[in-house]
């Protein structure tokens, strides 16, 4: 858990300009927009261009996260980048971006890799490296380019799924008060199989027989990671909300991994909150995965859903399968 002085300075997202509509996609693959829109609230998803990268929209979100906050490239000594979509196996994408926005070379830059619970979990590690005194500023960039790992002719996976990026600026402040006060991290390692990519790692090398079984894209068993996530993130909440000993109704806002509206939904019964406490934007962007929760944080902040002294609530979970939640106040 991290100190409360590590505050978010500045917040920025990125959505390519290609809108991919429920109803184009049923001219290419057997499904229809009522079909996606019952079964996950997705009406459009964005599609990143030709020759867009995983890095180029991560540095478009990362600059209007810094200007946000007021500070410029020279003032990052660290950067995270939460993503399962790199641009290249190695090095890191957070390399790319440093080389990209031209930050100091003095900045310590890595990815990390936790599916769509990424940006969480980056968000807890940058926060942990901030207060231990020895990095000032932090990017921490959730960024997807999805597109390029799904099969769109599995209509299971590819109407889920959209690219985009979301960044946050952080640093210390006097004020202990706010900032983020703590998190929850967990991990069901004993579901690796339900969501995944069986292919391209070192189990099982890429070759052109793996290629043709399409082992490269990514899988999924819908039904199962629906209930798994519905739990572990209810969970994730709870617990988290008892550690600092409050109600679910103290919360101002909850900011939750944007996958399937009925998710959202499950969870606000759970909770028992409505479903005006939480920001959901799944229907114009669908999965976006590590970029999610930052994406939806900075349109929740721009619409003005985020005041000073609110307390919010994040909550993921992705595929390990991983869980988390992590509590701030502004």
């Amino acid at each position: 858990m991290s100190t409360p002085s590590t505050v978010i300075l500045g917040t920025g997202s990125y959505a390519p300009d290609r809108i991919l509509t429920n109803a184009e996609l049923s001219k290419t693959v057997d499904t229809s927009d009522e079909w996606i829109r019952t079964r996950s609230g997705i009406r459009e998803r964005r599609i990143a261009a030709a020759g867009e990268k995983t890095s180029d929209m991560g540095v478009q979100a990362a600059r209007r996260a810094l200007e946000d906050a007021r500070l410029t490239a020279a003032d990052i000594d660290l950067v995270i980048v939460a993503t399962f979509t790199p641009d290249l196996p190695m090095p890191s994408t957070a390399c790319i971006i440093q080389q990209k926005l031209g930050l100091p070379t003095t900045a310590a830059c890595f990815d990390l890799c936790a599916a769509c619970t990424g940006f969480v979990y980056a968000l807890d590690t940058a926060c942990a490296m901030i207060a231990s005194g020895r990095y000032r500023h932090a990017l921490v960039i959730g960024a997807e380019k999805l597109s390029s790992i799904v099969d769109w002719k599995d209509r299971t996976t590819c109407v889920l799924f959209g690219d985009g990026a979301g960044a946050v600026v952080i640093g210390p402040s006097p004020d202990a008060g706010r900032g983020l006060l703590g998190t929850r991290l967990g991990t069901l390692g004993d579901t690796v199989d339900l969501l995944c990519i069986p292919g391209g790692g070192s189990n099982a090398p890429a070759t052109p027989a793996s290629i043709a079984a399409g082992d490269h894209f990514l899988k999924m068993k819908g039904k199962e990671v629906f209930k798994l996530a519905v739990r572990a993130m209810d969970e994730a909440a709870r617990d988290i909300l008892e550690q600092h000993h409050l109600r679910a109704d103290q919360i101002s806002l909850v900011i939750p991994h944007q996958a399937n509206l009925r998710i959202i939904e499950a969870i606000s019964q759970y909770l028992e909150l409505p479903m005006d406490r939480f920001f959901v934007n799944v229907d114009r962007y669908g999965n976006t995965s590590a970029a999610s929760i930052p994406l939806a944080l900075d349109e929740a902040r721009r619409s003005g859903r985020i005041k000073a002294g609110d307390l919010n609530l994040l909550v993921a979970f992705g595929a390990g399968l991983t869980y988390g939640s992590a509590l701030i106040r502004w």
